[in-house]
């Protein structure tokens, strides 16, 4: 796991070939086809060395969310299994990783309530207040989680719906893993990163990003239920329309990247204690032990 361009993909082959493994990424945007350069989607002869699964597989048109993602890698990661061969996951998409490692909270939910509650304690001043009621609303909700405010104000939302605990309604606690794992987040400094992303977005726009862009949107991408979020392609649409020229288009998007990057870099700081940090790139080739 870690953020765009920072070599997961690589860094997932090789521990495939060592591991006789098989790839499922995790990556929102590598589900559909069509958009093969824009997000990156392994190449025709990396796919034929390492089999990947979840990439390529729906039309654009077709949603899919988180739930409909799990099942998904759920199921790829039971027939690698039963091949005798090792799940090998990488993507960037933190949600997706998060709900297929610790499970979702597919409990009802509210959102008139849940922004009252957000409004009243997710605040420094409103903190104690949430730590009070919990303590005697929910005290195992508040034992689990008193150090995680956004967790607490959702047993909190949970509690007021149901009566219940949300303890008592989960099948998984979402603190605890649902596979046994090895995970790295992978670190990249600054600035290699940054310069990864612009030669990145150079290259890919040199390898026919535009025209993959242009006959994309023709079909209705930015149309799309959930595809249309893949980064990019809205601002080539602006290229397309002559309001971006080439080099503005190469800077607006290495600069959307590196923004994004950085949400992921925080999103993996603080929601995935399994993973050990990995510096990128390595000083010397890493070797895999089964």
């Amino acid at each position: 796991m870690g953020p765009t361009a920072s070599g997961k993909s690589a860094l997932a082959l090789e521990a495939a070939r060592q591991l006789n493994g098989e790839i499922v990424s995790v990556d929102s945007m590598q589900l559909y086809r069509g958009l093969e350069i824009g997000t990156a989607q392994p190449t025709a002869a990396e796919q034929a060395e390492i089999p990947h699964h979840l990439v390529g597989c729906f039309d654009f048109h077709h949603k899919i969310d988180v739930f409909q993602f799990r099942k998904l890698a759920d199921r790829a990661i039971a027939e690698i299994r039963a091949r005798g061969r090792r799940p090998i996951l990488a993507g960037g998409t933190g949600m997706y990783l998060r709900a297929l490692l610790y499970g979702i909270d597919d409990l009802p939910a509210d959102p008139e309530l849940r922004k009252r509650l957000d409004a009243e304690f997710d605040h420094d001043a409103g903190e104690p207040a949430l730590l009070e009621k919990m303590a005697k609303l929910d005290p195992a909700a508040f034992d689990r989680w008193h150090a995680c405010r956004r967790r607490l104000i959702r047993a909190l939302e949970v509690r007021l719906l149901t009566g219940k605990s949300i303890l008592e309604l989960q099948q998984n606690p979402m603190d605890r893993l649902r596979y046994p794992v090895i995970a790295w987040k992978l670190e990249t400094p600054t600035e290699i990163l940054r310069k990864r992303i612009s030669d990145r977005a150079a290259a890919m726009l040199d390898s026919g990003w535009i025209e993959e862009a242009r006959r994309a949107i023709a079909a209705g991408l930015l149309e799309s239920p959930t595809a249309h979020q893949a980064l990019g392609y809205k601002l080539i649409a602006e290229h397309l329309a002559g309001n971006l020229t080439r080099e503005q288009l190469h800077e607006r998007i290495s600069t959307a990247t590196w923004q994004l990057a950085r949400r992921q870099r925080t999103w993996f700081r603080h929601q995935h204690p399994e993973a050990q940090p990995l510096t990128m790139p390595p000083a010397a080739p890493l070797v895999f032990h089964s």
